[in-house]
């Protein structure tokens, strides 16, 4: 059997441009894109957690170190600059390998750089708020 698991993310990246005309896709950082093992062309959900929408769609290699997440097409309709998001991959993997499969969780501060030091997610219940 094989099972779809959560492979990476970039978690709550603010969007810095939306651009409505371009044909599809959102443009990330390659610093970013490098750090969470996404691939440019790789599918990629977009999980807007200001408006509580969710797409598909593809990645594509921004300038590195721009700190760039721009949702691209008929997603700028879903997504404004200033909105946080997370941009999610999976993986197709063999039974044996979902036993032991640790994700890659890439978290950013409000500029979209990475926050040195924190790679792993807090389940809702266990989160405390400061």
């Amino acid at each position: 059997m094989r099972r779809i698991l959560f492979k990476s993310k970039i978690h709550r990246a603010t969007v810095t441009q939306a651009d409505l005309d371009y044909e599809g896709s959102v443009t990330i950082d390659s610093h970013l894109l490098r750090a969470a093992d996404i691939l440019p062309f790789e599918k990629v959900a977009v999980w807007n957690v200001t408006q509580g929408t969710r797409l598909e769609t593809y990645a594509l290699e921004g300038e590195p170190g721009s700190g760039v997440i721009c949702i691209n097409g008929a997603a700028a309709h879903l997504n404004k600059p200033g909105d946080l998001v997370i941009l999610a991959t999976f993986a197709e993997v063999e039974e044996h390998e979902a036993l032991h499969w640790k994700p890659t969780v890439v978290f950013v501060d409000e500029k979209n750089r990475i926050v040195p030091g924190r790679t792993e997610e807090i389940p809702g219940p266990a989160r405390r708020i400061a």
